[in-house]
């Protein structure tokens, strides 16, 4: 129940309304409950005149219409505002919530996504908060109404005759039991239900944006079979909560028949020894019936709310999450970088699983230092560690002497600019991608960084120019296209420190000659962290560093690397006999002696 209790903390600010809408809804519990005190002078009074009034038949036949007439207005006008109101507010607790899951989502490292498809928590956002939307508004909403009713038709048939209620209470008790084992296996089912549908989503998300894949691979058959299993899984658990959720108001109609069926007996002795009178029986059998509809009601919205704290239990797990990485409580802002990047005694893992041993490192302001290696050996990692995109597990990083560990994580990224091989882009305009993390620059210094970035020709001729959009994920675009407008995103940032992620390793070559040259520009007074498979992209980088197995083997300019005939020479030489220049390559090995 702590979530649900959680739940009600979020309704604190709308208190107001909340009562506003409570004192609806006891308006409309009395006026719904009042119903039944009108069968009793309306049989003995009207009809039968077996009781008497202060007011006369006549008079009584106009009262009671235009009573019945108020009540139904009370009841509909307090209805309406408490459903406009609790509505308003369900809404509200929900936008809240999902505000809160998706800023608590941003906060979170990169280990956090790999651990968590992407499918799950579009399902935490989207279908675990739209369960507690019905639990806080629509549930709570009856739940709060149908027990005003319930108090106050409890109270009339006390006040009717209360031996009767007595009787027609008896099976209340026999409730209990199963509205609490309903409650317990709906909340159990709901949360299975709930991960077939966070894991249905991921299928979803992985085959639409991989569908060139699947029928490049002819596996439309295969995903279908998978997305069906799943589908069928789903099936089964809704169908449970279906199950579950429908024996419960026959269950309550059965129990209900026996207590009627026990008012019936008794009222009949009753009336027939004259101790009641046919008014006071309709008016407290009227009460009766009335009774049981909330009682079912409130039953069904158990189950209701059980599925909403299946819901919420799930949001709260990523809300109470803290994440791996965060600043210190005494973070200082990192002054804009000037000297250097020293890399000292740096271990990393992933998990349990070393990806970096012992790194030591320093490199120059303005230096353009590459790292190669094969697939796996490190490169990616270390850079990563930079931005602190993840933490090292021992030694530290300092940038101008200050450990990055001591600084704030925004004033640290606003000085590093990053283009990795994945271009990601946006749905939105071209302008907005460029502008991206500094949406207020001017469109001038947008135009200026996409002509550096040798985008400006292209984008002229898409058909909105800079207000084209080029939609998910940059789908409108050519790849050489997207790249360079994220390296003219990267070009407007203007960071000192520059990270290039094998930013031309999926690029034909033309393209590659295109990209290459804004990356020139780009990379001019910048220490740059270079990370390409295609070595002859950095022949001309100051210093070149070859990792094996999360450890440095080499590091010098390519000259240099060659000569030494280690890793790199390896490395470089593979390469080129792939790319089919063995002429080359066996020219190269005799220069090199």
């Amino acid at each position: 129940m702590d979530a649900f209790k959680r739940l009600l903390r979020l309704a604190k600010p709308y208190k107001l309304r909340l009562a506003i809408a409570m004192i609806c809804m006891m308006l409309a519990g009395a006026a719904q409950s009042s119903i039944a005190l009108l069968f009793k002078p309306l049989l003995d009074g009207l009809f039968l005149k077996k009781d008497s009034y202060a007011l006369d038949p006549n008079t009584l036949k106009w009262v009671l219409p235009l009573a019945v007439v108020v009540i139904f207005f009370l009841k509909a006008v307090c209805n309406y505002g408490q459903t406009v109101i609790m509505s308003f507010v369900g809404l509200k607790i929900v936008a809240d919530l999902r505000n809160k899951l998706y800023e608590q989502i941003q906060k979170q490292s990169l280990s956090f996504f790999t651990q968590h498809p992407t499918g799950l928590l579009m399902s935490r956002i989207t279908n675990d908060v739209n369960s507690i939307q019905s639990a806080s508004s629509e549930a709570v909403t009856s739940l709060i109404r149908d027990t005003f009713t319930l108090i106050f038709l409890v109270c009339i048939i006390f006040y009717t005759d209360w031996k009767l209620a007595f009787i027609s209470l008896i099976v209340f008790p026999l409730t209990i039991y199963p509205i609490s084992t309903f409650g317990k296996k709906i909340r159990k089912v709901t949360t299975s239900s709930q991960i077939t549908m966070g894991t249905l989503t991921t299928l979803l998300h992985e085959t639409i944006s991989g569908t060139r894949i699947v029928k490049a691979f002819c596996m439309e058959k295969y995903e279908n079979k998978r997305f069906a299993a799943e589908n069928e899984l789903l099936l089964k658990l809704s169908f449970k909560v279906v199950t579950v959720n429908a024996i419960s108001s026959p269950l309550m109609d059965f129990l209900a028949g026996l207590g009627i069926a026990a008012i019936i007996v008794y009222a009949g002795y009753q009336i027939g020894h004259g101790y009641s009178t046919p008014g006071t029986f309709a008016s407290f059998l009227t009460a009766a019936l009335m009774l049981y509809e909330p009682v079912k009601r409130l039953t069904n919205v158990n189950n209701t709310i059980q599925q909403g704290i299946a819901g919420a239990e799930r949001v709260f797990s990523i809300i109470d999450r803290v994440p791996d990485i965060i600043d210190k409580p005494n973070a200082i802002t990192l002054p804009p970088i000037t000297r250097d990047i020293n890399i000292k005694n740096v271990t990393f893992r992933y998990e349990e699983t070393p990806v970096l041993k012992n790194i030591n490192l320093s490199i120059k302001a303005g230096e353009v230092v590459a790292f190669v290696g094969m697939s796996g050996g490190g490169k990616t990692s270390l850079v990563n560690l930079i931005p602190r995109f993840y933490d090292v597990s021992a030694g530290r990083i300092l940038i101008d002497g200050h450990d990055i560990r001591d600084v704030t994580m925004q004033s640290l990224r606003n000085q590093i600019a990053i283009v990795t091989q994945q271009t990601i882009l946006f749905n939105d305009t071209v302008k907005n991608n460029i502008a991206y993390g500094d949406i207020d620059r001017t469109e001038g210094d947008i135009i200026s960084a996409a002509k550096a970035a040798n985008a400006h020709n292209f984008i002229r001729k898409l058909p909105q120019g800079y207000d084209s959009n080029i939609g998910e994920l940059g789908t409108k675009l050519s790849g050489g296209e997207k790249q360079r407008i994220s390296i003219a995103r990267a070009l407007l940032k203007n960071a000192p420190i520059l990270i290039l992620d094998e930013a031309t390793s999926s690029l034909d070559t033309e393209a590659e000659i295109e990209v290459q040259d804004a990356l020139d520009n780009l990379m001019k007074g910048r220490t740059t962290l270079v990370i390409a498979h295609r070595l002859s992209t950095i022949r001309n980088a100051d210093r070149i560093i070859a990792l094996v197995n999360g450890e440095i083997v080499e590091e010098g300019d390519h000259e240099t690397l060659l000569k030494k005939k280690g890793e790199y020479f390896r490395l470089y030489n593979l390469q080129f006999k792939d790319e089919g220049n063995n002429v080359e390559n066996e020219q190269l090995a005799k220069d090199l002696g």
